[in-house]
């Protein structure tokens, strides 16, 4: 009997041992699920101390700042609200059991115990939030404003602005799909280096004017091991109380703390044009980043163009005159293809070979077709059909030129089919239309910008 019950009473212990050994490991991977969902929230320390103007919709944002925590679970909030916990809180010692700080609309140069040393302590991997006028603060200490990435330099009227996310993929952005169009008070920044920041949303016309160009709202960056993010919207009460504003300051929060994925390498603004395209025989013309392969007709004349976050920007002072600017390269028989933006009133041309205007003007209230009009080939044909858009709208546009003849497509529209246009237009280079000549863009007349100009000389 005891040669039979040995094997049997060993199998069953070993499925007993089995048994134990599989819960025991069980457990251990719950406890270690469970630990990582209720990880110790982060700790950050929320500034709202101001040497300058101080904003009526600071109470809001701490409110906000503390619901934030409170809903995400993610981190919590201690605040800062006058000299003497600014003193106490931000030491050097209080901050190495902190995870990062918040600069919550605050302005002036604040009374920090060691302004270097905070610096530092954000490089060697700590997280640094800021909203509003947090670039309104520290202006004569070059090292924050480094470390954030720009510096308030005025603001006009608060405008409703329709903000443009350049990272659909963010955390801080990725709620706002391709735009965002919010009513608050949008700054004017210096000390912006678009390559040293990873651009989150941004302005390509002028909050006010209308005028193109680059303007930045947000933006992350890495310094050092510490990430930084800083969004300049939040003036406003009910911007504090706006879902999706929310949903933008937990994202950035979330991404500086390193709690959510997201890049923050400075994006590429070199225009490169498409694979289909380069097939086909096309090539920048602009590249984007500088005004290289291109000259100012005057060399004298206003320096009025620059390149701008991916676009060509005329931008003329008042009581000033802009100049025309000039390809060093001359074609004769090709097709370009490019995209332009002109705020309202403003007017301004596309020369082929230097000679055929292809005209542009803020037209769209009129409606009126004459060869002075948008997309006329100016002072020799109107436009077949009206196909303006409004103004601080992108326009598109091609055009072909082989020998004499000229085609030209407007917003998609042909609007003129093989035109015999034999002679110079006004504001010409000179007079020989039938030799090869530079593309020139009419700058002395209004602001305007170009992008992803590009063209395909023809045999």
């Amino acid at each position: 009997m005891g040669i039979v019950c040995l094997p049997i009473y060993g199998l069953k212990m070993k499925k007993m041992i089995n048994n134990i050994m599989f819960r025991l490991l069980g457990t251990a991977a719950m406890l270690s699920m469970t630990t990582g969902i209720i990880a110790a929230p982060k700790k950050l320390l929320v500034v709202t101390v101001t040497k300058g103007f101080r904003h009526g919709s600071i109470p809001t944002a701490e409110k906000v700042l503390g619901q934030l925590a409170k809903s995400s679970g993610a981190f919590e909030v201690d605040y800062v609200r006058n000299d003497e916990d600014m003193k106490t809180k931000m030491t050097l010692e209080s901050l190495k059991k902190l995870d990062g700080v918040i600069f919550a609309n605050t302005t002036g140069d604040l009374p920090l115990p060691d302004r270097e040393g905070f610096v530092q302590w954000v490089k060697s991997g700590n997280a640094f939030i800021g909203m509003h006028s947090c670039s309104d603060t520290f202006h004569g200490f070059p090292a924050f404003v480094d470390m954030l990435g720009g510096e308030f330099q005025t603001h006009g009227a608060q405008a409703t602005v329709e903000c443009l996310n350049q990272d659909l993929n963010h955390p801080a952005v990725r709620n706002f799909g391709e735009s965002f169009t919010i009513h608050d008070e949008i700054y004017l920044l210096k000390s912006f280096h678009r390559n040293r920041v990873h651009g989150l949303l941004t302005l390509d016309k002028h909050p006010n004017t209308r005028v193109p160009g680059d303007y930045p709202i947000a933006w992350c960056k890495q310094v050092g091991s510490g990430k930084i993010f800083y969004t300049s919207l939040g003036h406003r009460n009910d911007v504090w109380e706006n879902e999706k504003y929310q949903a933008h300051v937990l994202g950035g929060i979330r991404w500086a703390l390193g709690l959510a994925k997201g890049d923050s390498e400075p994006q590429d603004t070199r225009y490169r044009v498409s694979q289909e395209e380069k097939k086909e025989g096309f090539k920048p013309l602009f590249n984007g980043v500088d005004l290289d392969g291109w000259k100012l007709r005057n060399s004298d004349g206003l320096k009025s163009w620059s390149a701008q976050n991916g676009m060509l920007v005329n931008e003329i002072p008042s009581g000033k005159h802009g100049t025309d600017i000039v390809t060093n390269s001359k074609f004769r028989d090709f097709v370009v293809r490019y995209e332009y933006m002109i705020p309202a009133g403003s007017n301004s041309g596309f020369y082929l070979r230097g000679r055929h205007e292809i005209q542009i003007l803020d037209d769209y209230k009129n409606g009126k077709l004459n060869s002075g009009g948008n997309g006329g080939i100016y002072s020799f044909s109107a436009p077949s059909k009206f196909v303006s858009r409004k103004p601080g709208q992108w326009q598109t546009a091609e055009a072909t030129i082989r020998g004499d003849l000229v085609t030209v497509m407007l917003n998609g529209v042909k609007i003129h089919d093989g035109l015999k246009v034999d002679r110079s237009t006004g504001g010409h280079l000179d007079e020989n239309v039938d030799q090869p000549g530079p593309v020139m863009l009419q700058g002395d007349h209004g602001a305007i910008a170009f992008r992803k100009i590009r063209i395909k000389p023809l045999q």
